[in-house]
């Protein structure tokens, strides 16, 4: 499910999409914005913030760095689930019962909302299944308050041994910058 994308000063960028409508869905999205770009229309990238209506003082990027500190953030797990482990990752539940202890959010339907955002924006990734079912819209929310419900950090060094599929396993690799949408950006 990777596609290469071409831009004018001769740089090549490989993108994995996690399945085959996904893949299709951002080609058609980037094929789209090429098309409103050379037709002198603007295009911007629809922002979280507009479409679930974040207040402004949320700065989700400061939010982040809280998150991932080693002393007071969330705490980085080695999970097991359905014969899998799950290495540099956290439940759903520890993200929203942090959003809490951390004066974040005032109750947990606001953390789903916060953790909502931070998934769409790609501060947080889905590992799993169940996680990763929600994040597809395949539930009510796309961040899941569950304790089987897994996530990681994207620059976390996050991997899955065992029985798994592609789309688990990242092998270690490490990724930097931001992630704009989900997915993995492969190393050139």
């Amino acid at each position: 499910f990777v596609f290469k994308l071409t831009v004018a000063r001769q740089q090549d960028h490989f993108f994995q999409a996690a399945y085959l409508e996904e893949r299709d869905a951002w080609v058609r999205d980037i094929k789209k914005a090429i098309h409103r770009i050379d037709g002198g229309q603007r295009f911007a990238r629809k922002s979280t913030r507009k479409s679930i209506r974040l207040p402004e003082t949320i700065n989700l990027s400061a939010l982040y760095l809280s998150m991932k500190d080693p002393e007071n953030g969330i705490k980085e797990l080695k999970l097991e689930k359905d014969k899998r482990v799950f290495n540099h990752c956290f439940t759903g539940t520890c993200v929203i019962d942090w959003l809490v202890s951390s004066n974040s959010i005032r109750n947990r339907k606001e953390g789903l909302l916060l953790a909502s955002s931070l998934l769409s924006e790609g501060y947080l990734q889905p590992a799993g299944d169940t996680s990763k079912t929600a994040a597809e819209g395949l539930s009510d929310t796309p961040f899941l308050d569950l304790s089987d419900a897994y996530y990681y950090f994207p620059d976390s060094g996050f991997f899955c041994e065992g029985y798994s599929s592609d789309d688990d396993v990242v092998l270690k690799e490490e990724f930097r910058g931001t992630i704009v949408k989900q997915g993995c950006l492969l190393k050139q």
